[in-house]
Parts: structure tokens; sequence; C-alpha cells
């Protein structure tokens, strides 16, 4: 994989994960209570033995730097990196003033830095699924077949296929068709696969009869130069590919893995939640593909008297006598009282433990940061530096999907969720 870069995107405003991206990108979203997204496609990366990797930035990115800087450090005599690539204005004349337009004009724009070292491939990813693959076999299959373009896909039901860009593949796997999103059953038709070539091909089809297209792509130097110094295409999935199927060789590389896209407040917590259960599809506990995040110098978690099951617990916790947490998520440095319920829901800790000078100095009526004795949270998503007094309940108890702006919580897809640093005092209840 010494050939190969990696080109991890930042991701756009990501308007559909807020509040959670109110102060942050989509890929420093934290996950599964100690990591952040940029995490895995990194870890995917040096898992594969790739460790040439620029990550392209845009929005909100001082967190996500902070964090891809004290992360990942290469010594010298390795040749590794993982590099920031922000956007940026430059000098040259035909350089535009505009932010990225899409993925394509991310990588176009920061190309120079790319072609700056002879690698003979360049891996084009997201930063924000959760996913695990090794990518040597994605390059291997994509030398083997002699192709310009690989692109990543898996198998799913024709009921989701809607909301995804469905590929159609020849005998050999050369991609011969894409519908992005196909809402109609001709549509839909035009692009199916049977079944049995998906399972001669060493996956599982599981009557699935539909490959979509993960975003992950492997191109050619010289086929990546081209398309995007030949044409002003803004987006890969869109644009870039759709237009390389009838010029190149476009070859799909199956996988049958976990996959989810975290682009939504309910697959974020979906996804958490369940790596949390016994049989979670997701495993954290591997030894030979772990995934790597910010080394941190904290304490044990101290648990005295509490019930918790099916649950993730971070480091630096203080979990009181009497607390209960079930099926959650428990960030690092959280606080929990005495007799306090923590159910359903995903909690992200704290960036700092409060000093007594701290706590002497915060307003009458603020509580500390964490969870107050006797609190109750269910079905709830509690971003970091959250104070919850003693005795509230942060619980959906309207029973509204919906909950827009302009208070001190929201409510997506029927999950309530506190944005960073929000307190809730004594006597909160959601309006």
């Amino acid at each position: 994989m010494k050939n190969v870069v990696a080109v991890v995107l930042g991701g756009g405003r990501g308007t559909r994960l807020q509040p959670l991206t109110s102060y942050r990108s989509k890929p420093a979203v934290p996950l599964a209570a100690k990591y952040r997204l940029i995490d895995i496609p990194i870890s995917n990366c040096l898992n594969s033995g790739l460790n040439h990797v620029f990550v392209l930035t845009q929005f909100m990115t001082v967190s996500l730097h902070q964090h891809i800087r004290g992360t990942y450090r290469f010594d010298a005599f390795g040749g590794g990196f993982v590099e920031i690539l922000a956007a940026q204005q430059t000098m040259d004349a035909d350089a535009s003033l505009d932010w990225y337009q899409g993925t394509a004009d991310a990588v176009r724009k920061n190309l120079r830095y790319l072609l700056a070292q002879q690698f003979e491939y360049v891996l084009i990813l997201s930063g924000d699924q959760l996913y695990r693959m090794d990518y040597a076999k994605m390059l291997a299959e994509h030398q083997a077949a002699g192709a310009d373009v690989s692109i990543a896909a898996i198998p799913v039901d024709r009921k989701d296929a809607s909301a995804l860009g469905i590929m159609r593949v020849d005998d050999t796997g050369r991609v011969i068709g894409f519908v992005e999103k196909p809402k109609t059953d001709e549509l839909l038709d035009s692009v199916r696969m049977d079944p049995k070539w998906i399972d001669a091909h060493g996956v599982d089809s599981k009557g699935r009869d539909c490959l979509a297209s993960m975003g992950i792509y492997l191109f050619n130097r010289k086929t990546l130069t081209e398309a995007l110094e030949q044409s002003d295409s803004s987006d890969f999935g869109k644009e870039i590919f759709p237009r390389a199927i009838n010029e190149r060789r476009v070859q799909v590389h199956l996988f049958d893995g976990y996959w989810e896209d975290i682009g939504t407040i309910k697959s974020f917590y979906e996804s958490n939640l369940a790596m949390a259960r016994p049989d979670s599809p997701f495993e954290l506990a591997t030894s030979n593909a772990p995934i790597y995040t910010r080394p941190r110098f904290l304490p044990p978690t101290r648990v005295d008297g509490a019930q918790i099951r099916q649950s993730l617990i971070a480091d630096g916790c203080v979990i009181e006598p009497g607390a209960v947490i079930e099926n959650s998520v428990i960030g690092l440095r959280c606080r929990i009282g005495r007799d306090a319920v923590i159910r359903d829901s995903i909690v992200m800790g704290a960036d700092y433990y409060e000093t007594p000078s701290d706590l002497a100095a915060l307003d009458p009526g603020t509580p500390p940061l964490g969870f107050g004795a006797g609190c109750v949270v269910e079905k709830a998503i509690i971003d970091k530096n959250c104070r919850v007094a003693a005795g509230v309940r942060v619980v959906n108890e309207t029973g509204k999907d919906e909950l827009g702006e302009g208070r001190n919580c929201v409510v997506r897809d029927g999950i309530l969720v506190v944005p960073k640093n929000h307190s809730l005092a004594a006597g909160w209840r959601l309006a």
C-alpha cells in the first residue's frame, strides 16, 4: 500500500446532524463513548497498511484539527502522515474564491498536494461512515481487473435502494449501469442484479438484488487527474463516477460487513446503541483491526453500587451508588449522581473536570457538570459539557417526533437532543 494515498473528505455542513454539528464538523462528532467519526476511516487505512492520508476540511474544523494533530503522529523513519488540507484561497489565476462546491471540487482544489509525491493510486473516503474494511483487498482486485476506477458496493434490499446510488455490473464485475436514488420500479429494474451472481462472488446475497455505492473510490492516478482537469464537475457520486462508467473501466469491489452512513440523528443514535449490545454488528474489541483515537491520561472509571446493563462506559467517569444505566453510551469524564437513571441514551461526557474553585464560582441555580441525584434520562442524546440538575427528567414526554430550535433542547425523530454546554436547571421539563 506504499503506492496509495488516501483522501478523507471532511463533509459538508452536516445540517441533518444538527445540533451535534453546531460546534463541530461531522467527522469530529463523538462516537462510541471515546472515539470520533474521523477515527473510523483513518483506522481502516492504518489497519490496511496505508499510512499516507490527507483529510480535507472546511466547516467548523477547530476540534477536528485538534483531534487529528493530537492523535495521528508518525516517527521520522516510517514515512507516514495524516495531514490536514483546509479550504484556502490561493494565488492561482484560475482559482475560485468560493469554498468547496462538492467532493470532486474539494479534491480538484488540492490536486497539487496529492500529486506532489509519486503515488500510483488515490483512495477517496468519506469521513462520516461507520464500517471496517481492508483496503488492501480492494487494491488487489483493482489491479487484477486492470481497472481505471474501483468502487466499493454493498448488497441491499429493494426497499432500501431508493436512498442510495444503485449499480449494475456485468459478469466480470465491471460497472455498466448506475441510477442515483431510483424512485420507480422501472428504474430499479434497470440496475437490479441476480442474487446468484453476488453469491458466486464470495458474498452471501441473502436474496438482496441491488448493489449500492458506499462512496468509496479507488482511482488510478492518471484517471483521477484527467477526470478532474477535463471537467468542472463538483461531485464524485453524482457526476464523476457516472461519467467514468461510460469512458473508463470501472470495477466493483463487493463488501458485506456492517456499514452505516452517519448522516442523521436517527442513524447516529441507532449506530451508537447498537455497539453497546452483546451482539454488536460493529465489534470494538478486536485485536486485528482496532479503532485508534486520541490517547488520554484519564483515571479508570469508578463505579460504586450502580446497576449497569448493555452499555459502553468511557474512561474517567464517576458513577455513584444507586445509579441505573441501561442500553446507553457514557462518554469521558461523566459524573452520574446517586439514584440517577440513564436509559436508551447517549451521554457524551465532558472535556474537563470542574475544580472546587470552578464549582464555587457557579451562578446560583446552575448545577455542576454531569447528572444530579435522582435525574432521569431516556431516549436522549446529551452533548458534551452539559449540566442536569438533581431530579430533572430529560424525557420526551410530549411524544413529539420533531421539536425545533429556540430552547435548550430539540427533538429529532423522537429523540431528545441537548446541545453542547447547555444547562437544565432544577424543575426543567420539555415544553
